[in-house]
């Protein structure tokens, strides 16, 4: 086995460096897309909602898991975008289609978030209301 073809050893530097990349990720999908800003903000507000109304740890996780799958798709979705835009810098109709496909996915994950936000939240909120 040649030298080339050796798994990389372990090396902190690397796995600082990577998450450094990560970040510098999140941080263009912030720049590049409007829509993660709408993200951030219903975050924001279902972590607000979350301590005001004291969900349960089990509640906690259906939120958080809500919440990553939209961050999560958001974030391919962007990436997708910037790669079909480098591939196909002229208009193509799938190239179109690719994009319309990855942006369903993250309207698909946030209508999925809301449904779980209204599961949890709307029981609670009713307390209130009566």
């Amino acid at each position: 086995m040649s030298l080339a073809n050796q798994p990389e050893t372990f090396s902190v530097i690397k796995r600082i460096q990577s998450i450094t990349h990560a970040v510098r990720g999140v941080t263009e999908m912030l720049k590049s897309e409007h829509n993660a800003w709408v993200h951030l903000f219903a975050t924001i507000c279902v972590i607000m909602a979350g301590a005001l109304f004291s969900v349960t740890p089990t509640e906690w996780c259906f939120l958080i898991l809500a919440i990553m799958s939209v961050w999560v798709s958001e974030a391919l979705n962007t990436a997708f975008e910037f790669l079909c835009d480098v591939a196909s810098p002229d208009f193509h109709p799938l190239v179109k289609k690719s994009k319309d496909v990855a942006a369903g996915a993250v309207l698909l994950s946030a209508i999925g978030a809301v449904v779980i936000a209204l599961i949890i939240f709307t029981p609670k909120i009713m307390v209130y209301i009566l």
